[in-house]
């Protein structure tokens, strides 16, 4: 019998205030049809990006007993999509989870949280690396930045790279398990008509294919977009799209948010201006800014 609606189960933290995770991962995929199922990770009373003095309880234990009644519910989900983990700990659970639910007819996205910028996150430290390695190898898609992708393959964080280089990290990182490898916030060595750009560019390993999409630099961050990102590219798949079509409609939401952000004067930390924005994404799909890119040689 076809499925009412597909499901997903979100492994993601929980912030009472400022977008980020869960609070920006559930309404994006309920706007596009899609039941998420959240299995926090944690409740903090605002995300970590630029608050301080925030609370926090960890529900790293509550994590096994809500993946046991689901267990004994004989739950099926169409994806499962991790992102920020905070502990070692966590990330077993998580893996445990990707044995239990996962299996050849779903998806497991992970997000490789760990930093951005060249930098680690301040939360993080190089034993998380080492176990990150570890749990992207029971992925099907990783959608890691590009500071992250160096960090996961032990390579300098450095912004004038080459096409062929970057190219060359995605299917080494393809090697490891993922088929589908989506790097975000790939630095764009040269500038065209004084502009700076950035890429996402994504490695295909089954039909060993890479796509690209440009993006205009625009002079502002926000935290949980990435979040966002990986969020419409699932919610794309899951509908049926192909994997550049998906990764098209993500670039365009975040870049249409970000621009519809800067326009109002508020504290960045608050996140994009989601509410303002969610409608887009019911609206016909005009994919233009996709190119393919040649094969691995």
């Amino acid at each position: 019998m076809e499925k009412i609606v597909k499901k997903v189960a979100a492994i993601h933290d929980l912030s009472g205030f400022g977008r980020a995770s869960l609070t920006n991962i559930i309404p994006i995929l309920s706007t596009m049809g899609i039941q998420v199922c959240p299995l926090p990770t944690a409740i903090l009373s605002t995300h970590t990006g630029g608050f301080t003095d925030f609370s926090f309880i960890d529900l790293t234990d509550n994590m096994e007993k809500m993946m046991e009644h689901w267990s004994k519910l004989d739950l099926e989900f169409d994806c499962i999509y991790s992102g920020f983990l905070g502990s070692h700990k966590q990330i077993d659970i998580v893996s445990k989870f990707i044995d239990r639910f996962g299996h050849k007819n779903n998806l497991t996205v992970i997000d490789p949280v760990l930093g951005d910028s060249g930098k680690l996150y301040s939360t993080m430290g190089n034993e998380m690396v080492e176990e990150m390695k570890k749990l992207i190898t029971k992925a099907d898609i990783i959608t890691p930045n590009f500071t992250e992708v160096c960090l996961l393959l032990n390579k300098e964080y450095v912004e004038n790279i080459d096409e062929e280089t970057v190219k060359d990290y995605l299917i080494q990182l393809s090697k490891v398990g993922p088929k589908i490898v989506i790097a975000t916030s790939v630095p764009e060595s040269e500038t065209i008509a004084n502009e700076k750009y950035s890429n996402v560019i994504a490695y295909d390993r089954e039909n060993d294919v890479f796509w690209k999409i440009r993006c205009k630099y625009i002079p502002a961050s926000y935290p949980g977009t990435g979040d966002c990102y990986t969020s419409v590219v699932i919610g794309s798949l899951l509908q049926g799209d192909s994997l550049p079509i998906a990764i098209d409609r993500g670039t365009q939401f975040i870049t249409q948010c970000i621009r519809a952000s800067y326009g109002f004067k508020y504290q960045p930390r608050e996140g994009i201006l989601l509410e303002r924005m969610l409608g887009i994404l019911n609206m016909p799909v005009i994919s233009n800014g996709y190119e393919i890119l040649n094969r691995k040689k």
